[in-house]
């Protein structure tokens, strides 16, 4: 199929090697750009770290509806391509871009209109509010750039061509950390000099992904960016990568939650613990999400092609790498946490809180990286319920949690012991549920 590269044939460790390691860079890419701004904003001090923050949730909370069609074009196109049937492949394509765009502007529209009473729910004081909610005015603005990008990422990595969207990426990172220091400090526009970075960084590699599939690839022969929509391919999409879109997104209305429970207990330095802490998480997140979505492409082609016993053997290669992985993290956040937290925010206050954060949740890091590399599997074989019902169900269960230990008087640590035991139980509990159904579909 023009374009793409055959996954169901050849050596599986490369190859997953091959498909995950641009993807787990881009991942690192994207979040880079939030660490980017951390870290100079935190030049700025704690309050200004807490405005960006607030916001920083809200931005996930962006990205995780952005997976809707990001996941749908990595399985749905990757399925296509599996079953060698390129016009399927141009039809998902052109319908993942444009569900994305119109997804885009009605989420970016309520984000500009409503943010001042959106961010009043975290309780800030009113001129970190007031950062805040500029903050967010100028990045809903470029939400049409990002949703389209992960649109066009999610059809290479399906095409298994992941080093492309990491070249991309990488310009508008390199673009992002030059603009950083001189719109926050040489301008001196502060917090909206680090949104304006972003923005336009944004847009450039929305606009070299047009450049790249207009002028330069010609995947499954070319097609439309935007389509008039078909019930067929719209319901398959939405059934793919609904759940995975609400899981995370849901997600995100927790941290909300909890965000507010840690102003209300920790202040300002509590919200920037959480909120900068969970940042540097992605780290570990990260690069399981690059092992996982490497995963799941893989297994969509494969699975398509009935090529089981490829899928146990990169399951397997793929359990054994995140595994390594994780648990450096561990080590690194249980002893290192502070120094770590440090590098952000140099605030002796800031830091002994954070390295908190960083020691607590360092003992799950593993089985976030476990619950994570699952999700890749049932992904690629097209069930994407069971990871939904599993985090969904879980990361609820941090909100009573949180509240009785804070009860308890464990004060803003009651938080991170919340998040670690639940990332715990999800990770157990979705290993569990594909070791008992995996005879039955392998």
């Amino acid at each position: 199929m023009q374009g793409t590269k055959n996954l169901t044939q050849g050596p599986i460790n490369r190859q997953l090697f091959n498909l995950a390691m641009p993807i787990m860079a881009t991942s690192f890419i994207q979040m880079a750009y939030s660490l980017t701004d951390m870290a100079w904003v935190g030049r700025l001090g704690s309050e200004a770290v807490a405005a960006v923050g607030a916001v920083g949730i809200l931005t996930w909370m962006s990205g995780s509806i952005a997976l809707l069609n990001k996941v749908g074009a990595e399985v749905s196109v990757g399925q296509s391509i599996g079953a060698r049937s390129e016009e399927d492949a141009r039809s998902f394509a052109s319908h993942n871009i444009t569900i994305a765009l119109i997804i885009a502007v009605c989420w970016g529209a309520v984000l500009f209109l409503f943010a001042h009473p959106i961010l009043r729910i975290f309780e800030l004081k009113a001129d970190i509010t007031a950062h805040a909610v500029t903050y967010l005015r100028i990045v809903s603005t470029g939400l049409p750039f990002v949703f389209l990008s992960a649109a066009f990422t999610g059809i290479y990595n399906a095409a298994g061509r992941s080093k492309t969207p990491f070249y991309i990426s990488g310009t508008g990172l390199v673009m992002n950390i030059i603009l950083d220091p001189l719109f926050i400090f040489g301008f001196g526009w502060g917090t909206v000099g680090a949104a304006l970075a972003t923005w336009l960084s944004e847009a450039t590699v929305f606009g070299i992904f047009v450049y790249q599939l207009r002028r330069r690839d010609d995947l499954f022969g070319g097609f439309p960016f935007l389509t008039r929509l078909k019930k067929r391919y719209t319901r398959r999409i939405f059934k793919l990568g609904l759940p995975v879109a609400t899981l995370n997104t849901l997600f995100a209305f927790v941290n909300m939650f909890l965000s507010r429970t840690a102003s209300e207990q920790g202040g300002h330095i509590g919200l920037m613990a959480f909120t900068t802490g969970g940042q540097i998480e992605a780290i570990t997140w990260n690069t399981s999400q690059g092992f996982s979505t490497a995963l799941s492409t893989f297994i969509a082609q494969n699975y398509a092609a009935g090529r089981t016993s490829r899928v146990k053997q990169a399951w397997r290669t793929t359990m054994w790498m995140t595994g390594v992985f994780g648990t450096i993290c561990t080590l690194a956040f249980i002893f290192y946490g502070s120094e770590i937290f440090s590098v952000f925010v140099p605030e002796a206050e800031a830091y002994r809180v954070g390295g908190d954060y960083l020691r607590i949740d360092g003992y799950s890091q593993v089985f976030m990286m476990l619950e994570i590399t699952m999700q890749g599997v049932f992904y690629g074989l097209g069930r994407t319920v069971p990871p939904a019902v599993v985090s969904i169900g879980c990361n609820y269960m941090r909100i009573p949690a949180a509240l009785f230990l804070v009860h308890m008087g464990m004060g803003v640590d009651a938080i991170w012991w919340a998040v670690c035991g639940t990332t715990v139980a999800k990770g157990i509990i979705l290993t569990t549920w594909f070791l008992i159904i995996k005879r039955k579909i392998l």
